[in-house]
């Protein structure tokens, strides 16, 4: 399976998921808005020029969540999924979609704001807007982290996606300050030697 992959992105997560399952893959990197990912060729895998894509055969994926639940289902020998049976199930597909339902669309806006505009074009009562939401919408994974270590029983998928977004959150700047499963969690995740080889990647 081939990774299209850009530090400092969402395909982290790709790599990370990789790096747990012990799968192999091929890597193909680029620098975040490197001009290659404009070239017709790349647009051909991923029509908007973006990361992460996963081809894996005749099978092309281009949103994180679905390549996760994709890897999982089609790879994963039932790893990192609790069983449909289990009580951990609903909460598994719950803190998988967290995610990009939730945390990501103000981290997107908070970089957009801070790095991705010039000084003279951004907006500080949207960033302050993002902040504020980003920070409140962590209430709810420090609910659920409460007595656990993870979202949804054992590592799982789950912490792939709404894991990453934590850590990503209090690389932001999100307060964490009065949410202390959140920063025990992404310490947590920090210690673990495929997530540090996802960044380092």
């Amino acid at each position: 399976m081939k990774i299209y992959h850009a530090p400092n992105s969402r395909s982290v997560r790709i790599v990370w998921l990789f790096e747990e399952l012990g799968l192999p893959y091929e890597l193909e990197k680029f620098a975040l808005g490197a001009p290659e990912m404009r070239t017709q060729d790349y647009r051909r895998i991923h029509p908007m020029g973006r990361v992460p894509a996963l081809q894996d055969g005749d099978v092309t994926l281009l949103e994180s969540g679905a390549i996760v639940e994709y890897v999982l289902a089609r790879h994963g020998n039932g790893r990192m999924v609790p069983p449909v049976s289990s009580p951990d199930f609903p909460a598994y597909l719950q803190w998988l979609h967290y995610a990009e339902g939730m945390l990501m669309p103000q981290v997107n806006v908070i970089v957009v704001e801070t790095m991705f505009l010039p000084p003279e074009k951004r907006n500080a009562e949207n960033l302050a807007r993002a902040r504020k939401l980003l920070t409140k919408m962590l209430e709810p994974v420090d609910a659920q982290l409460a007595g656990r270590e993870y979202l949804a029983g054992e590592f799982s998928g789950a912490d792939i996606m709404t894991g990453h977004a934590c850590v990503v959150s209090t690389k932001l700047g999100a307060d964490v300050s009065d949410k202390p499963n959140v920063a025990a969690y992404v310490e947590r995740l920090l210690a673990r030697p495929a997530l540090r080889k996802a960044f380092a990647t």
